[in-house]
């Protein structure tokens, strides 16, 4: 029996193109722009690769990719204490991205699940010390304040929270009647005191008025004509005839007769 030294061959060739490819494929490696490789030699982290092509020692040289691009994560509804005992529920939703490789690969195992729970911690802790109305009229500020405690927790992880935006905030249905019912009170109050503050004014001018007519008796005059040129043009048939009271005479009771001017 006569071994086939030519299918040995064919074997050996096969194997080599077969070991070539795998060398090839855990050597080679194309990185696009917003991705980064970053690199552990037998364990220990070596540099941050990227973008393009980038080759490794094949078995002794591993590489982790990461995503650069801003990442979107919904953070779920809390249930929320507000400072002034109010029940409600509020959900969120974060934009972060990847600034630092290295820290977000080592520093810890799962940098989205870290963040989004770090997110619902802090949306609690941050609307917990407000109140209701400030949670509904002041979200711009709520908002730029939890994005600055989450960046500033997060940048040990390599990570930079760019926003943060309460989407809802959901009140119980007897504590909004409540807010109707004080929305509507406070209009009623806002209306008696522009109401009362109206009547001031007027008031204050009706002072003024009286000293200069006071000062000026020929205004007092031309007032007086043209009162009576509003009572001509007015289609009544009642007749108003104002007459100034320093006109008429005054009598007044004397001590003995009972009676004198």
């Amino acid at each position: 029996m006569q071994f086939d030294f030519a299918f040995f061959d064919w074997i050996l060739q096969l194997f080599g193109i077969l070991l070539i490819v795998l060398v090839l494929y855990y050597a080679i490696f194309i990185f696009r722009e917003y991705e980064r490789g970053v690199v552990f030699t037998l364990g220990r982290f070596t540099r941050v690769s990227g973008p393009g092509f980038v080759l490794l020692i094949p078995f002794v040289q591993q590489v982790v990719r990461t995503d650069l691009r801003m990442y979107v994560e919904d953070v779920p509804t809390q249930d929320v204490i507000s400072r002034d005992n109010v029940s409600v529920k509020v959900n969120a939703v974060i934009y972060f991205r990847i600034v630092d490789p290295q820290r977000a690969i080592i520093n810890v195992a799962d940098f989205r699940a870290a963040v989004s729970q770090l997110a619902q911690t802090t949306l609690r802790s941050v609307l917990g010390k407000h109140e209701l109305d400030e949670m509904l009229a002041e979200r711009d500020k709520l908002n730029a304040d939890i994005q600055e405690i989450l960046d500033r927790q997060t940048d040990a992880w390599g990570i930079k929270v760019a926003n943060v935006e309460i989407k809802h905030v959901d009140i119980d249905e007897s504590m909004v009647r409540a807010i109707a019912k004080q929305a509507e009170a406070e209009r009623i109050r806002r209306a008696r005191v522009i109401n009362a503050e109206g009547e001031q004014q007027a008031a204050t001018k009706l002072v003024e008025a009286g000293k200069m007519l006071a000062a000026q008796p020929n205004a007092m005059q031309l007032r007086y004509f043209n009162a009576l040129n509003d009572i001509a043009t007015d289609k009544t048939h009642t007749v108003i005839f104002p007459l100034p009271i320093d006109l008429l005479p005054i009598r007044t009771r004397g001590p003995g007769d009972g009676s004198g001017e």
